[in-house]
């Protein structure tokens, strides 16, 4: 893949990222949905063993929480990217 479409790629999941997010549903994903129905969630509660670096999809310290989603959704999106081009990086270089 040439460098053009991948950033063509990364620009598409940015846009995608900061101005889609701020829709996503506050109910409960799935297995949240799930865990509440068969009275189990109180089990999966309590103290993490790892604190989140942005809790509830909202980027600490952006006041407002449609801006402070969709700085999540960037953050989120640079991140994943950046593991990937890691990952083929280290795989492009193996025989």
């Amino acid at each position: 893949m040439d460098r053009r479409t991948v950033l063509a790629g990364l620009a598409v999941s940015m846009v995608l990222a900061v101005f889609l997010s701020p829709f996503a549903s506050p109910r409960p994903d799935g297995l949240e949905r799930v865990a509440e129905d068969k009275g189990f969630l109180h089990r999966g509660e309590g103290e993490p063993a790892l604190a989140a670096p942005v809790p509830d999809y909202a980027m600490p310290g952006v006041g407002r929480e449609g801006l402070a989603t969709a700085a999540a959704g960037a953050l989120g999106t640079l991140l994943t990217f950046a593991a990937a081009a890691g990952v083929a990086a280290i795989a492009k270089r193996r025989p």
